[in-house]
């Protein structure tokens, strides 16, 4: 039998083999691809090799598996066969009168959680953490030792691929090399991580969560609704059509015969500016250019890359009796990702919502009511059938009340103090969420 100090110097070469190993699985899997990718292309070989690494992880995974499972268990087998006899030898020394079978046993159970806690601190948790803090250094080191590895355990790493893959098939999953890319949900995870840790800022993160969302927005979300579209009659007067370019800054105008659900086409500025130069200028309907309809449930990405494709910037939104529900641009699609995208000739636009004082807020009547329920920390039914707080308001009423009137209202635990009335739509109006005991019914009663 060994001595003892040779045998303590043994089971720490195997948790210092356990802690090389474990360091470097972590190290592998923590370093960036993109950085990686950067380095190799200013001449670094070592970050060429670890990147052709990154990029095919199933071999040198399963080579570290195999390395820190194999010096695992020879430390405990190890560990417990070398210091379970000076334990045994010494409980019985004591003369307690237990059973030699039984002192064993217990031996070995104290000896064996004493060289888990070792292996597991200084083999497992410490390298790791250590790793996850130096990814580059300790993977450079690592790098000849990898390959090494992985030319040694292949045949065993070959015949562990065929049983685990089997095995899985067995059970109708997916084999490893067939498992897709990192799903949406992944992504948005560590986007909301690195958020968290101020990796990127909180803009960005937005704008990240934005793009995913996109594809679930339609043309009617995007879309300026139809009582707030800038149009023209086809007889418009010119005088009328000009103040009204100067006034707004819009590049493009719908431009209607009989009423704004009979459009006939789509007015440039430029176009009406430069006929106006002309000796004869002409009339307003041969200014026009094809309008490019769309339905209002046509999703987002597939109206952006057909705007994109055919060269529109503005499309008409349908509804599903053949009115014209709003118009949207290419920029109001942008605006879903970016947020609101501004220039030099856009005036200035009040804020949608505005706090006024600790839990109320000032909103517009087409402020959506998702918006709102975001802000004030509500639950809303998903089968409303109003869009803006405007039909929020108006859902409780019985009747049209005349421009000028203010009154209040209260529904789904929200009470809405409209403040401005006109043209039959809510302007403007104050909101606050109401105390959980007092939340009225979806069908309140509004109060003068």
């Amino acid at each position: 039998m060994q001595n003892l100090p040779s045998q303590i110097l043994l089971q720490i070469v195997f948790i210092l083999l356990n802690a090389f190993f474990a360091g470097s699985e972590i190290a592998f899997l923590s370093l960036n691809p993109v950085k990686l990718s950067k380095m190799a292309e200013g001449g670094d070989k070592t970050a060429a090799r670890l990147l052709a690494l990154v990029e095919n992880p199933n071999r040198f995974l399963s080579a570290i598996q195999v390395a820190i499972t194999l010096s695992g268990f020879l430390g405990a087998a190890f560990g417990t066969e070398n210091f379970s006899g000076y334990l045994t030898d010494f409980l019985l020394g004591l003369g307690l009168g237990l059973p030699a079978g039984a002192v064993t046993v217990f031996s070995m159970v104290v000896v064996t959680v004493i060289i888990s806690f070792f292996s597991i601190a200084f083999g497992e948790m410490v390298p790791k953490r250590i790793a996850m803090q130096k990814p580059y250094l300790w993977a450079r080191t690592a790098l000849g030792v990898m390959h090494g590895i992985s030319t040694v355990f292949a045949p065993m790493m070959a015949l562990l691929n065929v049983t685990t893959n089997g095995t899985l098939r067995l059970f109708g999953m997916k084999t490893e090399a067939e498992d897709a890319a990192a799903s949406e949900e992944d992504i948005r995870l560590m986007v909301e991580n690195s958020g968290e840790q101020g990796t990127i800022a909180q803009e960005e993160q937005q704008w990240i969560e934005n793009v995913f969302d996109f594809g679930d927005l339609t043309a009617s979300d995007a879309m300026t609704p139809e009582p707030e579209v800038t149009a023209f009659s086809l007889d418009e007067a010119p005088d009328t059509v000009l103040h009204t370019i100067r006034e707004t800054g819009l590049s493009r105008y719908p431009v209607y015969e009989e009423n704004i659900n009979d459009i006939r086409g789509i007015l440039n500025a430029r176009d009406f500016l430069l006929n106006l130069q002309r000796e004869h200028p002409k009339p307003l309907a041969e200014l026009l250019r094809p309008a490019y309809f769309v339905p209002e449930n046509v999703h987002a990405d597939r109206l952006f890359r057909d705007m994109q494709a055919q060269k529109h910037h503005l499309a008409i939104v349908v509804d599903e009796y053949g009115g014209t529900a709003g118009i949207v641009t290419i920029e109001d699609l942008l605006e879903e990702i970016v947020g609101n995208i501004y220039d030099e000739f856009d005036p200035e636009e009040p804020q949608p919502i505005l706090e006024v004082s600790p839990g109320v807020w000032r909103v517009e009547g087409s402020l959506r009511v998702e918006d709102l329920a975001d802000v004030l920390g509500v639950d809303l039914p998903d089968d409303l059938d109003y869009d803006t707080v405007g039909g929020m308001v108006l859902s409780c009423l019985h009747a049209i009340p005349q421009d000028g009137a203010q009154f209040t209202v209260e529904t789904h635990g929200v009470r809405l103090r409209v403040e401005a009335f006109q043209d039959r739509k809510v302007v403007s109006a104050l909101v606050e969420k109401l105390p959980p005991d007092d939340g009225a019914a979806p069908d309140a009663e509004p109060q003068a």
